[in-house]
């Protein structure tokens, strides 16, 4: 979503914190070119506006640290101001009402209000427990209350009886009935939208609000909407006073202007995103992270909450199992894959690892991408039970059969050995003598943290918590604890100079060398 701005924005700073001094005219100049990349990215002018004089004010007057260069004082400023663009905190939906607790849906037609009232529905059945009821108020839409209706089917969620020729504002009275005779937690009310903001909408959004008296009314907005994002966000805040924002399409190739616009033009907050359409593809939206990504500095502990919901920790056991005794068979490559696959593939890792994201382009470049991982997948999937546990059996007549199971050639199977080759190599190493190489770095690596005393995690991997077993809260605390023992994200790891893990000779390991739990990348020749 942001990837143009991040690289606009990533060139501009770069150029500022490469210089040892600034004078009042670089920076000027450089928020000329921050200017531009913000309105580009369809941010509202008023807003380009605020936030360019925001920074200039603070650029000019700041107090610069002896240990600081002044473009990294600045680049600092442009993030401080970013997060403060998107909300400082983020905000997660308010259910601390009496049951049943009311949501309510607006937007425009299109803009993804049925799906979306389904994913919040099925989040909070899954992660907070909920009993909730979905009713569609949608008469309009031919087939639009069957389309929730399936919703329902599909996640477990009760959904309301369908009585033909009931206006809106009858059916959002009768969904609150029903859950409260229900006993649900949480009634969804999913309103009609029109193509664009009329008075008959706004009517009969204010009609359905007075009527079902909603804790909470959730504007839905499409992310790939332009300018026009601030003129629809300040009409249903005027006429219906709207408690948060939902954007959907957050991993489209729009320009992110709408999520940087309708916050600082609302003062309401931006509440959740959509990823995807799978009914789990919603996440909270967390405006330092999200900022830190725009600027290139990775966001580990939303890939650190990702592992921890997409990795299997039976089979994590399992392997950390396996790499101690330094076995790994082509069974366990398809399990690394099939994670990485989940977790977004290799653009989505890179992109939220500190200082890589602009590794991608390169990468992709270098045919490294995810479409690599599928093949690969189909060659291992093209393999009998004795082939993956014992990959030395493949002479070139087995070879040949299975290139012609995967619709690849010997040359696909020959690279994919070669890359298992040296992750085998490589788990060997770490599952060594004295706790292996990877128990000492994760050792070391937690005694700069001060988590010396914690034991366990990670596959016992010696010294680091269990990531998966932290909330949100702790993982903010561990990664300003690893910023404060020098581990400043883009900025690598003490000693190193600029990215790579202790040992591996400062290149970052899964280039030519495997990371840590997932697939290493062949190296070029």
């Amino acid at each position: 979503m942001f990837e143009t701005l991040q690289d606009r924005l990533g060139a501009i700073l770069n150029g500022l914190t490469g210089r040892g001094a600034l004078s009042e005219a670089d920076v000027s100049a450089a928020l000329r070119e921050v200017r531009r990349a913000l309105l580009e990215a369809d941010v509202a002018l008023e807003v380009v506006r605020a936030f360019t004089d925001a920074v200039r004010e603070k650029a000019v007057g700041a107090e610069i640290l002896k240990s600081i260069k002044p473009g990294q004082m600045v680049v600092k400023i442009v993030h401080d101001e970013l997060v403060s663009m998107l909300g400082s905190e983020g905000v997660s939906i308010d259910l601390n009402a009496a049951a049943p607790v009311v949501i309510m849906m607006v937007g425009l037609q299109g803009s993804g209000k049925t799906t979306t009232s389904g994913k919040i529905a099925n989040r909070l059945k899954t992660r907070d427990k909920k009993k909730v009821l979905l009713a569609s108020l949608d008469t309009r839409r031919p087939a639009a209350q069957e389309q929730l209706r399936q919703l329902g089917v599909q996640t477990g969620i009760d959904t309301l009886p369908i009585i033909a020729g009931q206006s809106p504002t009858d059916i959002a009275a009768r969904a609150v009935q029903a859950a409260r005779l229900g006993g649900h937690d949480v009634v969804i009310l999913d309103t009609a939208g029109r193509t664009h903001i009329d008075e008959p909408l706004m009517i009969e959004m204010a009609e359905i609000k007075r009527k079902s008296n909603p804790h909470e009314i959730l504007l839905v907005a499409d992310a790939l909407t332009g300018q026009d994002a601030v003129n629809l966000a300040r009409n249903f805040d005027d006429r219906v006073g709207i408690t948060g924002l939902v954007l959907t399409r957050m991993d489209g190739d729009g320009r992110g202007g709408a999520a940087l616009s309708m916050r600082a033009v609302t003062g309401k907050p931006i509440k959740l995103i959509g990823v995807g359409e799978k009914m789990g593809e919603l996440e909270e939206f967390h405006p330092r992270r999200v900022a830190d990504r725009i600027l290139g500095m990775g966001d580990i502990v939303s890939l650190v909450e990702k592992a921890a919901e997409n990795i299997d920790a039976e089979k994590a056991a399992a392997m950390a199992a396996k790499m101690a005794k330094g076995k790994f068979d082509l069974n366990d490559l398809a399990d690394q894959l099939r994670q990485m696959q989940k977790m977004g593939g290799m653009g989505g890792i890179m992109g939220l690892m500190p200082g890589m994201a602009g590794m991608k382009d390169k990468m992709a470049a270098a045919g490294l991408d995810d479409k690599m991982f599928g093949r690969q997948l189909a060659i291992i999937s093209s393999m009998t039970k004795a082939e993956r546990a014992n990959p030395d059996l493949l002479k070139h007549s087995r070879k040949k059969r299975i290139a012609a199971g995967s619709g690849t050639d010997a040359a696909d199977i020959n690279k994919l050995l070669k890359m298992h080759r040296q992750m085998a190599d490589m788990m060997k190493m770490m599952g060594g003598k004295k706790g292996g190489m990877m128990k000492q770095m994760m050792g070391g690596l937690a005694g700069k943290m001060g988590l010396g005393g914690l034991g366990g995690g990670m596959g016992g991997m010696g010294g680091m918590p269990d990531l998966s077993k932290l909330d949100p809260k702790q993982l903010e605390a561990l990664q300003k604890q690893a910023e404060a023992a020098g581990l400043k994200p883009g900025g690598g790891m003490p000693g190193l100079g600029g990215g790579g893990l202790p040992g591996l000779g400062g290149k970052l390991p899964g280039l030519g060398g495997g990371f840590p739990g997932l697939p290493g990348l062949p190296k070029k020749k």
